[in-house]
């Protein structure tokens, strides 16, 4: 589905650094099972205060706008899976994904777009049957022990084969699974006792085990789902900024609308974490972001009828892609658009990520190339020496297509956001694949610009969109054209 990221974004910090924890690629519908993104450690990382209470919707003020920490879900999905099961019946095929011919210019060529696009009216239906339910969130997948706070009791739960031991005060027992209710506004789970202390998830948790690991999944209403979402994909923004928080409410919300169902093997619809969205419950809620989720209840995009898949990133760079740069068929309202103000410059030029630089030797390019070959879906051959590196196609946005490459023992290619994954150092991809390449000496630098994969919602575009006055109704149709906006009511 990653602001990352992002989307950590997430995805979700002086001078709007960019926190951008697990801002990686890693949304996996179950059907290309994305690689695990790069260790949270190696990414930039500030994360916003947490709150460790659900405040109320009462004020708007919050602390000043940072860059989300885990920049979006889905939203740097390495391979972009769809959803197995679309929550609406689909109306239209999907438009073929067409690859320029030549080197497209690059993003800060373009035309600056309209302040402003057309704003979309909002649609009142009936919620569906199959939607009218709380979402099952797979919060804690896989894990070695969790503990468990209920009111004044605490809980250490170990999975035992296929079994939970429970242990409280002082007393085990064995059980096929258990469901764990707050006795309070939410309850407190984490897999280690400091964490516990500051979590705080509404609604309740199903626990279980299989092959001594543990799974606990949130069963939650999807508005207060959302809530546990804003935070940490597009952060916590003053008030200038309110409808930027609105515009991701409406992303995230449609996000898990549509992928309902599509985790069924794993017992879940959604993953807590950049798989899908980053999700921590009512941990870092703030009353923006909370206000945001209130005043955009129950809205969803959709196209032709269908939920759009509503992919985001952190960083564009001045223009959208398309989801040609997965090599995958595009969707007519995923258009690679202009985010430029009048005056020329990215709407999201405030990100620390709207130019960055990497330089590596040639030496280091030869054992990388070798290491990340699979990663990057490429067969690199044993080489000993780097020829040459050339940009042979790019995309509409400027981002690169087919990266070739030429060793003493031959050459090999590269295709669309790939390219990120065969300069991956130390855990870490690169930010975008939206940047040139020079040679000196031993040395190859890397000028670029944006971070993630470029395609759908520009989450620092968005926040520069609404501080400069546009509505969220503007800036999705800017992002999202040809949307319908549609709000559920019981």
């Amino acid at each position: 589905m990653d602001l990352m990221g992002l989307f950590r974004t997430s995805l979700l910090s002086a001078g709007f650094f960019f926190a951008l924890s697990f801002a990686q690629d890693g949304m996996d519908d179950g059907f290309d099972l994305p690689e695990l993104p790069p260790p949270a450690s190696e990414q930039p990382a500030s994360v916003p205060p947490s709150s460790e209470t659900a405040p109320s919707t009462e004020t708007f003020e919050a602390e000043p706008a940072q860059e989300a920490p885990y920049a979006g879900p889905q939203n740097d999905a390495m391979d972009a899976p769809e959803p197995e099961q679309p929550a609406a019946e689909q109306t239209e095929a999907a438009v073929p994904a067409q690859v320029p011919t030549a080197a497209a210019e690059p993003a800060s060529t373009s035309e600056p777009d309209k302040f402003g696009d057309t704003a979309p009216k909002i649609k009142v239906k009936k919620i569906p049957d199959n939607l009218d339910r709380p979402v099952r969130v797979g919060v804690f997948v896989n894990e070695k022990k969790l503990f468990v706070k209920s009111g004044k009791q605490t809980f250490t739960i170990t999975a035992v084969g296929n079994q939970l031991e429970i242990e409280s005060n002082g007393t085990k027992e064995m059980v096929d699974q258990r469901e764990f209710y707050s006795e309070g506004k939410c309850l407190n789970i984490a897999p280690t006792q400091k964490q516990l202390q500051s979590s705080c998830y509404p609604g309740y948790f199903i626990v279980k085990a299989a092959k001594s690991q543990i799974t606990a999944i949130n069963i939650v209403d999807v508005e207060d789902y959302i809530r546990g979402v804003i935070p940490y994909e597009i952060g916590k923004l003053d008030s200038s900024r309110f409808e930027a928080l609105k515009a991701q409410a409406v992303a995230a919300r449609t996000y898990v609308y549509k992928h309902f169902n599509s985790r069924d093997a794993m017992g879940f619809d959604v993953y807590a974490d950049t798989k899908d969205q980053v999700y921590m419950g009512y941990k870092s809620a703030t009353p923006l972001t909370n206000a945001a989720v209130k005043a955009t209840a129950g809205e969803t995009m959709t196209y032709k009828g269908e939920f759009i898949i509503a992919y985001y990133h952190s960083t564009c760079g001045g223009k959208t892609e398309t989801m040609v740069t997965w090599d995958k068929k595009n969707k007519p309202y995923l258009k690679s658009v202009p985010d430029l103000r009048p005056d020329g410059q990215p709407w999201c030029s405030e990100s620390n990520y709207s130019k960055w630089e990497r330089k590596f030797t040639d030496k280091e390019l030869v054992a990388l190339f070798q290491q990340n070959g699979k990663e990057a879906k490429t067969k690199v051959p044993k080489f000993k020496k780097l020829k040459d590196i050339s940009i042979k196609k790019k995309l509409p946005s400027g981002r690169i297509y087919t990266l070739q490459v030429t060793t003493d023992k031959g050459t090999f290619k590269v295709l669309g956001d790939k390219v990120r994954w065969l300069f991956k150092q130390k855990g870490t991809i690169l930010p975008s694949s939206l940047f040139t390449i020079s040679h000196k000496g031993n040395t190859w630098i890397l000028k670029g610009k944006g971070y993630g994969h470029g395609v759908g919602m520009c989450q620092m575009g968005v926040r520069a969109r609404a501080q400069a006055g546009q509505s969220y109704l503007e800036i999705l149709s800017h992002y999202y054209p040809g949307i319908t906006l549609e709000r559920f009511e019981h």
